[in-house]
């Protein structure tokens, strides 16, 4: 009888090891499969902040441009046309005796559909 009741006990003492040790596993594989998740999150927050750092050299590159007296130049010559010191300014002229050609601007003419024409050509392509 006593060495049944310490068989038992033994068994129990295993049983009971053998289930803690099964949590344990499982709130192992737990952690791990968050800690994959959370790898993966850094990942895409690194690529993002590499993203957003190179933008941000960028746009501070252009800034760093556009205020320099190199960019105001180009832009006077090349859209405002004006000459800079030293340049021989070229001015076409038209030949003696001829007649200047007008310049015609054409008009452009909006019409305007009425409601039901816009339904109508949602549903059917030709209009009537």
């Amino acid at each position: 009888m006593m060495r049944r009741l310490l068989l038992g006990w033994k068994y129990a003492l295993i049983v009971i090891g053998l289930i803690v040790l099964t949590l344990l596993v499982m709130d192992f594989n737990d952690r791990m499969a968050g800690l994959k998740r959370l790898s993966e999150q850094k990942g895409r927050v690194v690529a993002e902040v590499t993203s957003l750092v190179s933008t941000q050299v960028a746009l501070e590159t252009q800034i760093a441009y556009a205020t320099s007296e190199a960019a105001l130049a180009g832009e006077v010559r090349q859209y405002w046309h004006w000459i800079q010191e030293g340049d021989i300014p070229i001015v076409p002229l038209e030949p003696p005796g001829s007649t200047p050609q007008p310049v015609v601007i054409p008009v452009i003419t909006q019409y305007t559909r009425a409601n039901w024409e816009v339904w109508f050509s949602l549903f059917i392509d030709n209009l009537p």
